[in-house]
């Protein structure tokens, strides 16, 4: 029995399931995405995250139009979400991109159409400074035309995000950010919800399912036996209980991973709840790290971080 995906409910009343399924791999890879995103849906995911920088959006279309027509589900059951990468910033790029991302997905539209980061690039990767303002009305025209049910935003900050709240005709549904037990994030957490943003946890597992070289040894998440007790008392994973932790705190998850196994766990975390001190034990692996810190648009004009 597929484990009870709750979902959360968008500011414009659209729901979005609360655990999505992660597909980028560092490692170009199209088989093993596809096949991680079949064996996805077949055990219960409905919510599937992409980006057009993914490389993968033509290969996710396929299973997904595979899958429907199998009947395991109907085009409505899934949510779907893709980006706009940074070089299809300017107002007249913005359809062109999605309806090439809709092409390769064999959709008619998408669910969730985000910016992925606030920062604009030139074809070879220079820093265009177009201003996320401008994207923005691009968005929009996306969800007047029917292409996007929802629109939102990935890796802005709060200044930037309460910048665009502003300005919006269409709020940001989400912000999706790095939020895990190693960067718990809440000051930026508890600013998005304030304005009926929701923020997406992606790297939701943080150091615990990596690290950089100068992080061996601090990060204790991976072998402190407090967490280890917590798993053992509820019968699940470490990783099951991090992404617990999130869901507890209103925050839904992008996990990913291309082991059927894995692929299963992370959606069956619905069946027990943390308490207090099991919340704050996780909540004390804070280290400030960012797993995905993109330096190499640190000098660029809207960098967030």
């Amino acid at each position: 029995m597929s484990p009870k995906v709750t979902n959360a409910t968008l500011n414009n009343g659209k729901e979005m399931p609360m655990v999505g399924l992660g597909t980028y791999t560092r490692q170009f890879d199209p088989e093993a995405v596809k096949q991680a995103v079949e064996w996805g849906i077949e055990c219960g995911y409905r919510h599937i995250d992409t980006a057009s920088f993914y490389k993968n959006e033509e290969f996710l279309g396929e299973v997904i139009a595979n899958k429907i027509k199998q009947g395991y589900v109907k085009r409505e059951d899934l949510f779907v979400t893709t980006k706009i990468w940074n070089n299809s910033h300017s107002e007249e790029a913005v359809i062109p991109a999605l309806k090439e991302s809709l092409r390769k997905l064999k959709l008619d539209y998408i669910d969730l159409y985000l910016i992925h980061w606030p920062v604009s690039i030139s074809e070879n990767g220079e820093d265009t400074a177009i201003d996320y303002l401008n994207t923005w009305k691009s968005m929009e025209e996306a969800v007047h035309l029917g292409l996007a049910k929802s629109i939102g935003v990935s890796n802005f900050n709060e200044e930037q995000l309460e910048r665009l709240y502003n300005h919006a005709n269409i709020k940001p549904t989400v912000n999706q950010v790095e939020i895990n037990p190693t960067l718990t994030q809440h000051k930026l957490v508890d600013f998005c919800k304030k304005l009926s943003v929701i923020p997406i946890a992606y790297t939701p597992l943080g150091l615990l399912s990596g690290a950089r070289p100068e992080f061996v040894g601090k990060d204790v998440i991976k072998t402190d036996p407090k967490l280890e007790k917590i798993a053992e008392k509820y019968g699940k994973t470490k990783a099951q209980v991090v992404l617990r932790y999130l869901i507890q705190r209103g925050i839904p998850v992008i996990p990913k991973s291309f082991t059927k196994s894995r692929i299963e766990e992370n959606l069956n975390i619905f069946d027990f709840e943390l308490n207090q001190d099991e919340m704050s034990i996780v909540d004390s692996y804070n280290l400030d790290h960012r797993c995905v810190p993109s330096l190499q648009f640190k000098s660029y004009t809207y960098y967030p971080f």
